[in-house]
């Protein structure tokens, strides 16, 4: 009961881009079409690794895992945003705010590690081709889909629970359009030290380590396709890697600029704006034009609808 009347906050409201309020109402349509694109997009590839049996290999797996990840990471921020813009509901409690935060945090570790896990799938294919249908078996790729789910949502109870923690006596308003620790954390009126180098620690274990691995992985896939004589060879090999490269180099870009640094900046909600909707966003198109398999694919299906109409 101490605690409880210590927290004298008992909602925030969120500031989304209050800088741009005079076109709110004209910025909210593109954000829409951009959240439904990337719903459409990433449901797409789902639906098509799911349909076509050419697909059934391990790598199309676990992009179709991710492309469910990502609908689920702007599921948890965008919707609210949205309804900031249009109706102007700045307003979220303070239970709600802290399971936004736990809920997009673990997602966003998620994230991280799938894409390590990912690029360790093609590290076994370039560099074990013979043994790879014997190691990435059904039962393997299921462990390893669901191994950074673990992860994601088992790390970031501790800098969450050490942010509840804290006592928020007011101000309570956020300079974010969602909730996220370090905004949060600046807002407690009692010492944020240890939720500040928690976050900070959690963001090393985050993302910088999987980021890491992926780099690790990148070297040895180099190194041995370096060694590949035929071009065509060289260039089949680097092909299944490129459109995860681009992924991994637009979301790790933004997030370890801002997570991994102590301190949060006034543009901390622009470049989560970019990790968080538009990355989700063209992941799909990645995936699809830069990948041979899903583009002729998708080709083929479009073929059959214009020829039975």
């Amino acid at each position: 009961m101490a605690q409880r009347n210590k927290t004298m906050v008992e909602d925030f409201i969120l500031l989304a881009f209050a800088d741009l309020h005079r076109v709110q109402v004209f910025i909210f349509p593109c954000f829409l079409l951009t959240y439904i694109t990337c719903i459409m997009g990433n449901l797409a590839i789902i639906v098509v690794v799911k349909l076509e049996p050419s697909l059934h290999k391990p790598m199309y797996f676990f992009i179709s895992v991710f492309s469910t990840l990502e609908i689920m990471f702007v599921s948890v921020t965008v919707p609210k945003f949205l309804d900031i813009l249009i109706a102007h509901h700045n307003t979220i409690s303070f239970i709600g705010c802290f399971t936004q935060v736990y809920i997009f945090g673990s997602l966003g570790v998620t994230e991280c590690y799938l894409l390590a896990v990912m690029v360790f799938d093609r590290h076994l294919a370039i560099n074990n081709p013979l043994h790879y249908p014997t190691i990435m078996t059904h039962t393997a790729c299921c462990g390893l889909a669901i191994f950074p789910w673990i992860i994601g949502f088992s790390i970031l109870l501790v800098p969450v629970i050490f942010t509840a923690k804290l006592e928020f006596c007011g101000p309570n308003k956020i300079d974010h359009f969602f909730c996220d620790l370090a905004p949060i954390q600046s807002l407690a009126c009692s010492d944020a030290s240890i939720s500040s180098m928690s976050t900070s620690i959690a963001g090393v274990v985050d993302i910088v380590l999987p980021f890491l691995i992926i780099i690790g992985f990148y070297v040895c896939i180099i190194m041995t396709v370096s060694k590949i004589k035929s071009k065509d060879g060289k260039q089949k090999a680097f092909s299944t890697c490129t459109s995860h490269l681009i992924v991994a180099s637009l979301f790790y870009g933004t997030a370890m600029i801002v997570y991994v640094k102590p301190k949060g900046s006034n543009y901390d909600k622009y470049l989560s704006f970019m990790y968080t909707a538009i990355t989700p966003t063209i992941n799909p198109f990645i995936y699809t034009f830069r990948n041979r398999d899903v583009k002729t694919v998708f080709m083929s299906s479009i073929n059959r609808v214009i020829k039975s109409m």
